[in-house]
């Protein structure tokens, strides 16, 4: 594992010169008096330190992670605020021991809340994660998802008759006070290093939704070749199409199979009561974000199939 910038030490849990705190002293100190207000430098440093460790990450490729033919890769659904399923994560990959093992997480944020007056507390996971990043900066990886891409976009998202966007930044304003703005603006930041996608030498291609069939056709591979730009972000960009897509055809697959030069795809984004599906022999789609959880191990070194692939799918309910 590489040290965090600044970071003479190279320890997992060494203190980052910036802060003065380890990343464990910083959420214990996190909540303060008053409102149960979270401190706001701490939570922007972690996110701009979290957003300056996915630019430097050894394995980013324009906007593609190129994982290594070593070690095991563990990829998850959507999560949508989920802590206990998160903490479950947490604790299997156990990073401090094993060096080898990667994490993919993705749309972290905009939590199911149980009534529409409620807050949504997945800004308080998201500083997790990114904490989870500076602690494990070779090993935490993210990919952008629609939810997010529509948080730095101001794309507003309707759910269960609430706009999510709009709920989410006034959440993050009721934890920070006056200073809300500003950790809603360095959360912006941290969402624009993600990268798109993720390749194995097994011939796996992650990313957390595919294009829809009508605009595989038009999708510009390249896209994952370069860093993204503002214009990337927008709804006639290919990275828009790589994220928002639902619904592929097994034809639609075959194509995306021949223009990334992949065999199968693991993806989030569409619904899955069970946890997963398996779609045409190409593609699973997990969900990562309720009791019916589920996330997939990958052994880097091996080849795959579809049947070996779904036979590592586990449920987050069985962890410990």
């Amino acid at each position: 594992m590489k040290p965090r910038p600044g970071d003479t030490s190279g320890g997992p849990g060494a203190p980052h010169p910036s802060r003065g705190h380890d990343s464990a002293d910083v959420l214990t100190a996190a909540i303060t008096t008053g409102k149960n207000m979270i401190d706001c430098d701490q939570a922007i440093d972690i996110f701009r330190q979290a957003a300056a460790l996915n630019r430097e990450d050894s394995l980013l490729h324009g906007s593609l992670l190129e994982f290594p033919n070593y070690g095991q890769l563990v990829m998850t659904g959507d999560l949508h605020g989920h802590r206990r399923n998160f903490e479950k994560l947490q604790r299997y990959c156990d990073l401090e021991q094993f060096g080898p093992r990667h994490i993919i997480l993705h749309e972290i944020i905009h939590e199911e809340v149980a009534s529409f007056s409620d807050s949504d507390n997945s800004h308080k996971l998201l500083l997790d994660a990114a904490r989870w990043k500076c602690d494990f900066p070779d090993q935490v990886h993210f990919l952008l998802s629609n939810h997010e891409l529509a948080q730095i976009t101001g794309h507003e998202i309707s759910k269960n008759g609430r706009i999510v966007t709009r709920a989410f930044e006034d959440a993050v304003r009721d934890a920070y006070g006056k200073r809300g703005d500003e950790v809603n603006k360095a959360i912006r930041e941290f969402i624009q290093t993600y990268p798109l996608a993720g390749r194995t030498p097994n011939r796996v291609f992650l990313s957390h939704s595919l294009p829809a069939p009508r605009e595989v056709a038009g999708f510009d591979e390249t896209v994952l070749s370069r860093a993204l730009t503002k214009e990337d972000f927008q709804p006639t960009s290919s990275a828009h199409a790589l994220v928002w897509g639902r619904h592929q055809s097994e034809s639609a697959l075959q194509t995306m199979c021949e223009v990334l030069d992949v065999d199968f795809f693991i993806c989030g984004h569409q619904p899955q009561e069970s946890g997963y599906e398996v779609m045409y022999d190409r593609q699973i789609i997990l969900a990562s974000e309720h009791n019916h959880g589920m996330f997939l191990t990958l052994d880097l070194s091996k080849p795959v199939t579809i049947e070996s692939l779904t036979n590592h799918i586990r449920p987050i309910a069985a962890l410990a």
